[in-house]
């Protein structure tokens, strides 16, 4: 019983501590062997943390988003012809008398190789600062050549009606509209995004560039170096060449904005040459007052209207 009750009876708190220390700090080689080492993402160490294991792989860089005061790097395109904001609606003949806004390049601030001036980007020196001068002859050979490189072959009888079968409305929807402006810059850009998956397109015109289809005609093959198969009322389907490589289509840098159309001289001029602007006004008075020795009819008036116009364009 007394045995009983010197076991059942709590140890002295000194022999607590000390077996408490001996089991928790007494070294051995075993343990010092097999001991437990957490693993990086485990660890409150900082610097371990931030150690990656694959430190020889390259990493990625942080995404940076787009700024306006990157610099760019300019586009370069060998194009033969001057980039204009619309090839059917003035003639490269006629220069301008003025400007109605600085000389900003719709192509944006840094982003084409070729200087704006005013009314268009030449392709032969791009440091032209004055609106005078003519169109380099060497470009238009240089289309020529580029066009019979692309075109091949021509198209026999055959395959012709294929491709015009192919490109009829109830058969494909695709087709681009040309308005009021006439085949503008861009639009080059989309007859090429439409020759990626068929070899003819059609193209609409509507407004005022049929009034002369066949300026349109010209300009639309000498642009693309394209050939119009079928032309019917303002409907038109352009093939693209038989030796067309849409991964080597020409780069077209695209306008962001449209600009000012340039001050242009008048069609119909307001002075004779020689004569002031009182003389010209004391002449049209006396010629109000002589009685007229014939009168034109409706549908005359327009025919001779229409043949000043020509005369003067």
């Amino acid at each position: 019983m007394t045995l009983t009750r010197l076991s059942r009876q709590k140890p002295p708190s000194l022999f607590i501590t000390v077996r408490f220390l001996t089991r928790h700090l007494s070294t051995s080689k075993l343990r010092d062997h097999y001991s437990f080492q957490p693993p990086p993402s485990l660890s409150l160490d900082p610097q371990k943390s931030k150690s990656n294991p694959n430190s020889h792989k390259k990493q990625k860089p942080k995404y940076r988003p787009p700024s306006s005061l990157d610099q760019i790097k300019p586009i370069y395109s060998d194009l033969p012809f001057d980039f204009r904001f619309s090839y059917t609606e003035s003639s490269p003949t006629v220069r301008p008398i003025g400007l109605r806004e600085p000389k900003y390049s719709p192509f944006g601030p840094g982003r084409l190789d070729r200087e704006w001036t005013g009314v268009c980007a030449p392709a032969v020196d791009p440091k032209v600062k004055s609106l005078e001068g003519t169109e380099d002859p060497n470009l238009e050979a240089k289309r020529k050549l580029l066009r019979g490189r692309i075109q091949g072959a021509p198209l026999t009888e055959a395959e012709r009606k294929f491709l015009v079968e192919k490109c009829q409305r109830n058969r494909n929807k695709r087709q681009i509209n040309l308005g009021r402006d006439g085949l503008t810059h861009n639009m080059l850009n989309d007859i090429h995004n439409h020759w990626k998956f068929a070899e003819a397109v059609r193209i609409k015109c509507l407004g005022v560039p049929t009034v002369d289809m066949k300026n349109v005609c010209k300009q639309l093959e000498d642009k693309t170096f394209g050939k119009i198969i079928q032309r019917h009322g303002g409907t038109l389907i352009l093939y693209r060449g038989r030796n067309y490589n849409r991964k080597k289509r020409p780069v077209i840098p695209l306008m962001l904005w449209k600009p000012q159309e340039p001050v242009y001289p008048r069609l119909i001029k307001t002075t004779i040459d020689g004569l002031s602007i009182e003389e010209t006004k004391e002449m049209r008075k006396r010629g109000l007052a002589v009685p007229a020795l014939t009168k034109l009819g409706t549908l005359c008036f327009f025919l001779l209207a229409s043949a000043i116009m020509h005369a003067f364009m």
